[in-house]
Order: C-alpha cells, then sequence, then structure tokens
C-alpha cells in the first residue's frame, strides 16, 4: 500500500508543477502568478478542493502524446470566498500556454455544470494562447461546448472572467458572455485577430496593448468593466464584486448589519451650482447617499457621461445609475445607453435594487449618433429598465429633459417610487430653446428680441423648470430636501423589500440588440 500511495503522491507532485519550474520562473518573470498560485490566493485558506488534477489529453498527432502534463492547462475545483461557495477554473500558461484542448474543455465544463446545479459563482481566471492546433476542430468544440454553459448559466448564476493573459480568437466570446470582465493592466490582452492578421489584412500598424489591451478595453470597447494594477489587485477585486452579490438567481445579496439612526446629510444641500449651466461631480452625491465608502464603480473608463456600479445602502446592495454632468453634461448617447441597460439587466437578473440618480438634458444629437444607432441603443436602456421588476427608486436631482426624462426610470415605466429636489427640471426641453420654439412669433416681431426671448424664457422656466408641475400630477411622488435624500431612500428601499411582480408568461422579450 505504502507504494501505491507513494506513486499517488508523485502524480500529485507533477500535477502542482504544471508545466516546470522553468515555466514557472518565466511566469513570475513577466510578473505574474502561476494558476495554482492565483487559485490559492483568492480562495480561501485550506478551502480549495481540486477536480481533475490528473486529467491528461488525448492527442498522438504532431509528437503529442510524448508531451504529456497532469491537469492538461486548467486547474478547476470549488472552494470559498469569505465563506461563500464558488466555482473556478484557471488556466495554466505554464503548459501548452494555456491552449484549450478537449479534455481541457470537458474539465471546465464539468464545473460550469456544477455550479448551475449547486447555484453558486463561477470565476474563471484567462490565461491562455488560444485554441490548442493540434486538436484541431475538437478544441474548437471545446470551446463552443463551454460558450453553450456560459448562456445556460447566464441570468442563474453570477459569471466573472479575470483576463490574466493573453485571450485571443474564439477564447474571447466566453468572457464576453460573462456578466464581468476584469483586466490585468500591461500582462493581458484580448481580440479576435491579432497584430499580425491586422495589419495583413488593413496594413495597420498596432501593438497587442494597442489593439486588445486592458486601458484599450476599459475605455473604448467597453469589453472590460474594471481594470487591475496586477494579478494580486485582480483577485482583491473580484474579492470586492463577489460581495455585492447573491450566490444565484433565486437568492438575494447578503445585507450587513445596519442600525438607522437620523441618516440627514447636510453636504447634499451644497453640491447643485446655482448655475443650471454649471457641471457638478455626480459621485458627491452618490457619495452623500451610501453607506461611507461603499460605492464599487463598474464601467469607470468608459461612456463617463453615466456612471453605474454597486454600493451599500442600510447594509442593503444596490445598483447605482447616475447621469454625469461633469461629462457631455450628463447626456445619453450610444455607449452611456448601452453600458447603463446591461448593467439594468444584470442587477434585474440577481435581485439588485436600483438606484437612478437624474441629471439629463436628453439625448446626444449628431450625425455620428443617429448614423450610429442612437434609436436603437437608447431603446435597450429604456426596455432594460422597463423590464427589470426588481425595486426601482429614482432621485431628480437637476435637469430631466425630453425622452430621457422618460428612459431615465420614470414613473411611466414602472418605477415604485420617484424623488425629486427642489433644483429638478423637468421639461420637454430646457427653457431657451423651448421659449425660441413657442415665442417664436412674438420674438420676431418684438422691437428687442433679444430682451424679448430673455423675458419668455424667464417665463417659460418660471412654469416648467421645477418639480412641482410633476408632483402635481403625481409622476414625482415627493419633492425633498437634498439633506433628507438617505434617509428617504434607506426606508424606501426597506419597505421595497419583499416587492413581487407578476409578468406575463413568455419565453423571452425581443430587446433590440
Amino acid at each position: 500500500m505504502d507504494s501505491k500511495i507513494e506513486k499517488l503522491n508523485e502524480h500529485i507532485a507533477l500535477a502542482n508543477l504544471g508545466g516546470g519550474q522553468k515555466r514557472i520562473d518565466k511566469q513570475h518573470e513577466k510578473k505574474k502568478l502561476t494558476a495554482r498560485e492565483r487559485v490559492n490566493y483568492l480562495l480561501d485558506e485550506g478551502s480549495f478542493e481540486e477536480i481533475g488534477i490528473l486529467v491528461t489529453h488525448r492527442t498522438t498527432d504532431f509528437g503529442m502524446e510524448n508531451d504529456m502534463y497532469y491537469g492538461d492547462g486548467v486547474i478547476t475545483g470549488y472552494g470559498t470566498v469569505n465563506g461563500r461557495l464558488i466555482y473556478i477554473y484557471a488556466q495554466d500558461f505554464t503548459v501548452f500556454g494555456g491552449a484549450l484542448s478537449e479534455t481541457q474543455a470537458e474539465k471546465i465544463c464539468k464545473i460550469m455544470d456544477m455550479a448551475v446545479k449547486v447555484g453558486a459563482p463561477i470565476i474563471g481566471l484567462n490565461d491562455s494562447g488560444g485554441a490548442r492546433i493540434q486538436e484541431g476542430v475538437r478544441s474548437l468544440g471545446g470551446y463552443a461546448d463551454i460558450f453553450f454553459r456560459n448562456v445556460q448559466a447566464s441570468g442563474v448564476v453570477p459569471q466573472i472572467s479575470a483576463i490574466m493573459g493573453p485571450c485571443a480568437g474564439g477564447a474571447v466570446y466566453s468572457p464576453a458572455m460573462t456578466d464581468f470582465t476584469i483586466m490585468v493592466e500591461n500582462t493581458s490582452y484580448m481580440f479576435v485577430t491579432g497584430p499580425n492578421v491586422v495589419k495583413t489584412v488593413t496594413n495597420e500598424e498596432v501593438t497587442s496593448e494597442e489593439l486588445g489591451g486592458a486601458h484599450t478595453h476599459a475605455s473604448k470597447s467597453g469589453v472590460a468593466h474594471k481594470t487591475s494594477a496586477n494579478d494580486v489587485a485582480c483577485l482583491e477585486d473580484l474579492k470586492i464584486l463577489l460581495s455585492y452579490l447573491p450566490q444565484n438567481n433565486t437568492e438575494k445579496p447578503k445585507k450587513l448589519k445596519f442600525n438607522i439612526k437620523d441618516e440627514v446629510r447636510d453636504v447634499l444641500s451644497n453640491i447643485i451650482p446655482d448655475n443650471p449651466n454649471k457641471p457638478y461631480d455626480m459621485h458627491d452625491i452618490i457619495s452623500g447617499i451610501i453607506d461611507e465608502n461603499s460605492f464599487y464603480e463598474i464601467h469607470k473608463d468608459y461612456a463617463e457621461n453615466i456612471i453605474v456600479g454597486f454600493a451599500r445602502l442600510g447594509g442593503r446592495s444596490v445598483g447605482v445609475i447616475a447621469n454625469q454632468p461633469m461629462f457631455l453634461a450628463g447626456v445619453l448617447d450610444v455607449n452611456s445607453s448601452k453600458k447603463a441597460a446591461r448593467f439594468t439587466r444584470f442587477c434585474d437578473c440577481f435581485n439588485i435594487p436600483l438606484l437612478v440618480l437624474v441629471d439629463v438634458p436628453g439625448f446626444l444629437p449628431g450625425t455620428d449618433q443617429e448614423w450610429n444607432g442612437i434609436i436603437v441603443h437608447g431603446a435597450k436602456l429604456l426596455y432594460a429598465l422597463s423590464e427589470a421588476t426588481v425595486p426601482r427608486v429614482t432621485v431628480i436631482t437637476r435637469k430631466a429633459y425630453g425622452g430621457a426624462y422618460d428612459v431615465m426610470n420614470s414613473k411611466h415605466i414602472g418605477a415604485d417610487l420617484n424623488y425629486a429636489w427642489p433644483s429638478a427640471e423637468i421639461a420637454v426641453m430646457g427653457a431657451k430653446g423651448a421659449s425660441e420654439i413657442i415665442f417664436k412669433k412674438e420674438i420676431s416681431d418684438s422691437n428687442n428680441p433679444k430682451e424679448k426671448l430673455a423675458e419668455k424664457e424667464t417665463e417659460y422656466a418660471e412654469k416648467f423648470a421645477n418639480p412641482y408641475k410633476a408632483a402635481n400630477r403625481g409622476f414625482i411622488d415627493e419633492v425633498i430636501l437634498p439633506k433628507d435624500t438617505r434617509r428617504k431612500l434607506v426606508k424606501a428601499f426597506s419597505m421595497l423589500e419583499n416587492k413581487k411582480i407578476d409578468i406575463p408568461k413568455r419565453k423571452h422579450g425581443n430587446i433590440p440588440l
């Protein structure tokens, strides 16, 4: 028996070495952790249970039968993060560059299936050179098997991808279908076709970093929801993100202990400028409303005219969507609409209430926006919020003009409670533009058109540049003092905690994609 135990220990020791010490050293030289180090850092100490440690590939072509490694380039299993069960796979770049084989895909699919059965999050740590070309279509089939499970798990359990090295070709589509993608700066990249193919086809000279690095995808494409400075920071980000999420779609996020006090925040009374055209930072309002230091922003560097992220309010996890007057005056455009719509749908999937903070002058005009489909992209946000059945509360801080008023979680599309500050302006458009249309003839016939325009602008503003017309009609539930906002919201979300809506029976809606 001793010899058999010794043999098992030898196998496990070989598996723990991955592609060997030299390749491990090379990984460290690149300032990257190994797959096993990543798993051990992320999970609670001693909690990891590995599945498939002795799996090897089955390829006999191109001399591959002489090149076997236990685990076959991916570590799979389950463990806990802060006591919560999660399933995890981590591609091992020291083994065939982490390239996906048929057996590697089978290992990944096995733990994805388990995660859905049990109802726990799936985390993928990606670091792979792509498909294992020696296996041909079997590797491609493996990718498709994973993609299919990404779709089946979507909206059932949270799925998070960390890109901690290369991720190219077909490999990029799995992270794209997960809920959140975090990229490590300077050591990771994602693209469908690499720089060499781009140069051949389009004659463009571009580096891997420029084409698909973390900064590119965080600021230009929106593929990355967050970037992290290094492997350790990325793993810490995963822990923080998980803390706001439930285990699955049948549960609610964990509520932290909270004792309600007076909750008045005087700081909120001094944020909105007297000049209605002067910007301010919506982050200041968010900070004044939520539990201290609890905001975790998503897509920070993409479509900065809207802010989305998770926070806690009275100990509850909430999703925050807020126009940002510091960028493009907070208008809705193609990218901000997509960003907010996807975040809305995630929160609705996993029972996370939504707080919407509104200061929006409308949709961004221009041929670029129209030709790039602002109509259909704006409709995505409208659809997502209209469809959401989680508790939804809106606060209008300043402008809410035109169709953007409707889209930003108005009462008309099913918001539960709608508040407005005294500084709120709810109208079809701003006073100047409206006056130029309504009083066009009076102004042009006047001896002093400029003076008449100013007079009519004031007249229109007095009638509509306030929240009271909307409040009179019940479109606004209450006009509140800024300092009372946190207190009102803590109570509102507590009241709405057990909200239930029966939706029409259907296979699924047809969101404008």
